[in-house]
C-alpha cells in the first residue's frame, strides 16, 4: 500500500449492511446512499452520507425504510431525491419472508429519522420471487429493469407509477437464476445485460428482448457483478466467487482481454471511474478494496513522448474494512472520491492517490 493517506472519511453504521450508491443526479456535492440489512424489519434504514470536501467530515441524515432488509439500492440518474430498493419483509396474514421492490423519494423535511415517502412498489409476483436488482436506466431516470429469477422486467417509471413494458426470459434447463443486470450506457438505453451462473448475456430491447450476445463461461465460478466501461464501446469488466476481475471485448467473447486475480476470495463489485477509463475498483469478501489500472485498453490515447503511460497492474490496497466488503462506488461529483462498504456497517471514503491522479491529468 502506498504511504500517503488517502483515507478521506469513515462512517460507522448501527446495523449490518450490504447497499450503497452513489446519488446519481447530484454532481456538486459527494453525497452516497447506503442501506441497512437488519432482522428487525422495521428498524431497517437509508443514509444519506455527504461529504465535506474541505474538512473532510460527514454530514448525515436517516431516513426509515420499515419495509425490511435493503439487499440492494440504486439511485436514480435524473431525480437526486428518488432511488429503488429490493429489500426482504413479511407477508401477512401468512407470515412468509419475501422479496420486494419499491421506488422512493427522500421527503424535505428537517427532522431525521423520518419515513421514506414510497412512490410505487413494482408488481413483480407474477414473475418470480428472487429478486436481485431495481436498475434506472442510466440514460432516462422515467425507465428501469428489475431482474427477478429467470426474468428481467422492464418498467416505465412516468407519473411515479411502475407500467410493465416488456420481460426477457432467460431459457434453459433447470430455470437457471440471474444474479445480476445492468443496462449497458453504450447503445442508448437500448440494452439490458445479465449474469447467470458463470456467464452473462446482453439482451436487444428493440428486438423484442432477444439475445445479442453471450460470454459463455466468463469465470470459473458464479459471476457477482458486471460493468462497462463508459467511454469504450463494447468493453466491460466482469468479477465473481473465482477471486477474479477480467474485462471483455463482447464481440470477442471467447478470450478475456485481461484477467486478473489479485483477490484471495470471492470479488463482490467491480466499477469503472466514471471519468477515467484506465481505473477500476473491486472490493472482495477478503476484507479489501483495490484500484486497478487497465490503461492498456482504456479510451485515452497515449503519446509516448510527452507522458509516462500507466501500466496495468494494482495501484493502491485499501485494507481499512475488518469484514467482507460488499459494495464500492464511485462518486459522481468528484472523479477521484469513491465508497466502500463492509458487512459490518463500516462506510470508507477513499480518494485515487495524487501520484495516479497527476499521471493522468499531466
Amino acid at each position: 500500500m502506498e504511504e500517503e493517506n488517502n483515507l478521506i472519511s469513515l462512517y460507522g453504521l448501527e446495523f449490518p449492511s450490504r447497499a450503497v450508491s452513489a446519488q446519481v443526479a447530484e454532481t456538486d456535492v459527494v453525497r452516497f446512499l447506503v442501506g441497512t440489512q437488519t432482522l428487525k424489519l422495521a428498524n431497517n434504514q437509508v443514509h444519506l452520507v455527504e461529504l465535506n470536501d474541505d474538512t473532510g467530515a460527514v454530514n448525515t441524515k436517516v431516513y426509515q425504510h420499515g419495509d425490511g432488509e435493503i439487499w440492494s439500492l440504486t439511485s436514480s440518474p435524473s431525480d437526486a431525491h428518488v432511488l429503488s430498493t429490493c429489500y426482504n419483509t413479511i407477508q401477512y396474514p401468512e407470515g412468509n419472508c419475501v422479496m420486494r421492490t419499491a421506488l422512493w423519494r427522500l421527503p424535505e423535511s428537517d427532522d431525521d429519522c423520518v419515513a421514506l415517502e414510497r412512490l410505487c412498489s413494482f408488481d413483480t409476483e407474477p414473475h418470480g420471487e428472487n429478486i436481485k436488482v431495481t436498475a434506472f436506466n442510466p440514460l432516462d431516470g422515467k425507465q428501469a429493469a428489475t431482474v427477478v429469477d429467470n426474468k428481467f422486467l422492464v418498467w416505465d417509471l412516468g407519473q411515479d407509477s411502475a407500467q410493465l413494458i416488456s420481460v426477457g426470459t432467460m431459457q434453459g434447463k433447470g430455470n437457471p437464476k440471474l444474479t445480476t443486470g445492468k443496462w449497458n450506457p453504450q447503445h442508448s438505453g437500448l440494452q439490458f445485460t445479465t449474469a447467470s451462473d458463470c456467464s452473462v448475456r446482453g439482451w436487444d430491447l428493440r428486438a423484442g428482448n432477444k439475445q445479442a450476445w453471450v460470454i459463455e463461461n466468463a469465470h470459473a465460478q458464479l459471476v457477482r457483478d458486471l460493468d462497462f466501461n463508459p467511454n469504450r464501446q463494447y468493453y466491460l469488466g466482469t468479477c465473481g466467487d473465482d477471486g477474479c476481475s477480467k474485462f471483455w471485448d463482447f464481440r470477442k467473447p471467447g478470450e478475456a482481454i485481461i484477467s486478473r486475480s489479485d483477490h484471495s476470495h470471492w470479488v463482490w463489485c467491480l466499477r469503472y471511474n466514471h471519468f477515467h477509463d484506465q481505473l477500476v475498483v473491486t472490493s472482495s469478501s477478503d476484507c479489501v478494496v483495490l484500484l486497478t489500472s487497465v490503461a492498456s485498453i482504456a479510451s485515452e490515447p497515449i503519446d509516448d513522448d510527452t507522458k509516462v503511460r500507466m501500466e496495468d497492474g494494482v495501484l493502491a490496497t485499501y485494507d481499512q474494512h475488518e469484514d467482507s466488503v460488499y459494495c464500492v462506488e464511485w462518486s459522481s461529483a468528484d472523479p477521484w472520491c469513491f465508497a466502500s462498504l463492509s458487512y459490518d456497517g463500516r462506510l470508507l471514503l477513499n480518494r485515487v492517490p495524487k501520484s495516479h491522479k497527476y499521471n493522468i491529468l499531466i
